[in-house]
């Protein structure tokens, strides 16, 4: 199974909702791919609601390290909320959780923006 994203925005930060694996392939391919069009169509703050992410791999813990920095580097953020147990445990032993903005919840992330 791969990922599912749909798009949401709150003022002007842009909510991404996933649903699914974060792996290598299809899931990859679909986070890079609605992250790089969030990105063009000019917007700065987004924020990954990973609630609904079961799994990330190795190659998800690449892709959302790849997200970052283009985001960054197009002169935005990107911050993660609502991490389930595994990918919290995950971005601890990789020691991306220093990496990472991280909020519990959404009212809390979307106004870490401001």
């Amino acid at each position: 199974m791969g990922i599912n994203t749909s798009t949401r925005s709150i003022g002007d930060v842009v909510i991404i909702d996933t649903i699914g694996e974060l792996r290598l392939g299809e899931g990859t391919n679909v986070l890079r791919q609605v992250v790089n069009e969030t990105v063009e169509q000019g917007y700065k703050n987004i924020l990954l609601n990973l609630r609904d992410v079961r799994h990330i791999d190795s190659a998800g813990v690449g892709e959302l390290m790849s997200c970052y920095t283009s985001v960054r580097n197009r002169g935005g953020q990107l911050k993660l909320m609502n991490l389930s147990k595994n990918v919290h445990n995950l971005l601890q032993i990789t020691k991306l959780y220093t990496i990472f903005e991280v909020e519990d919840d959404e009212p809390t992330a979307v106004a870490s923006f401001q």
